[in-house]
């Protein structure tokens, strides 16, 4: 179900689709999984610097899914950072509120890619004005054994969510995605990328709230389909222990570059819901590179790198 805007769309309206979408994900991922997904609602206690709530929904050692979680939060501040007001100086002070669903899985089969999604919105209310609204969110995907095959049907699926809104925004979000899921400190990417765009409005509010939930309505149908061709597959001990080693460059990501998780850590958030993304297991190994050959050393020649998957 695609939510589409026929007027300018409210915080209200943008509440009530993004708790819709977390009822789908959720739905999809726990069929496949076989397991129910905790949940978790919360409320911020009165006094806290900011007020709000939230559903933290989430499932580990599950049937498919290591440690998976989907998170829907709205919170509410008495005004907007400065790093929001740098290019809005006319909302400086200004009250806020923002809200989105945030999702990282960790499948247990390392033939099964780890992935990541998220849309969200920002509003300020200045006083005597205009509410003003941007958007923003994107989906990537970190193999840790790269199967061409699945790397263009994600790419595929987030290209066409793009399409009604521009031919230029898949190939300007998708390098957008691949300069931020960049782990500078080992000069290599993520995964094989996918979209991210951010502080969006371009397109009007209507139909900047509809891109942003074209591209959550398109997560189910990007990562399932690679889900169900890979859970099945053999794997030993090898593999187990490679996708540990790179779980490990994902907790390196997140919590040395990753905004959200630096703005929710450092500014008064809910630190269960932000470390949610975190792996179950990783490991570590001092200077350690894959022999040459292997399946392993062609995740680095052949996916780990930028390249136009479509």
């Amino acid at each position: 179900m695609t939510a589409m805007m026929t007027s300018v769309p409210d915080t209200a309206a943008a509440r009530q689709y993004l708790l819709g979408l977390q009822d789908r994900i959720i739905d999809a991922l726990q069929a496949e999984d076989g397991h129910a997904f905790l949940r978790d609602a919360w409320t911020r206690a009165p006094g806290e610097r900011l007020q709000g709530d939230g559903v933290s929904r989430l499932v580990e050692e599950g049937g498919v899914f290591e440690r998976g979680g989907c998170n829907f939060s709205h919170v509410r501040g008495p005004q907007l950072p400065p790093s929001a007001t740098q290019h809005r100086p006319e909302l400086a002070g200004a009250p806020f509120e923002a809200m989105g669903v945030s999702l990282v899985i960790h499948p247990r089969n390392p033939h099964v890619p780890t992935v990541h999604m998220n849309v969200r919105m920002i509003a300020a209310h200045p006083a005597g004005g205009d509410t003003a609204m941007w958007f923003g969110g994107g989906m990537d995907l970190t193999p840790y054994y790269g199967v061409e095959e699945d790397a263009r049907h994600f790419h595929r699926v987030c290209r066409d969510a793009l399409a009604p809104f521009g031919d230029d925004k898949y190939p300007r979000f998708k390098t957008w995605c691949d300069d931020y899921f960049y782990l500078k400190h080992r000069k290599e990417p993520r995964g094989i990328g996918g979209i991210f765009f951010d502080d969006f409005s371009e397109l009007g509010l209507a139909r900047s709230f509809d891109m942003m939930a074209a591209v959550g309505d398109a997560f189910v149908g990007a990562y399932l389909p690679i889900v169900q061709r890979r859970r099945d597959l053999p794997y030993g001990e090898r593999e187990r222990d490679f996708q540990l080693y790179r779980r490990g460059r994902y907790v390196e990501f997140n919590l040395v570059w990753d905004r959200g998780t630096h703005f929710g850590l450092h500014g008064d958030g809910r630190t269960e819901s932000i470390l949610m993304s975190m792996p179950p297991l990783a490991r570590w190994r001092y200077d350690w590179h894959p022999e040459p050959g292997t399946p392993e050393a062609l995740l680095y020649s052949d996916f780990l790198r930028p390249r136009d998957w479509i």
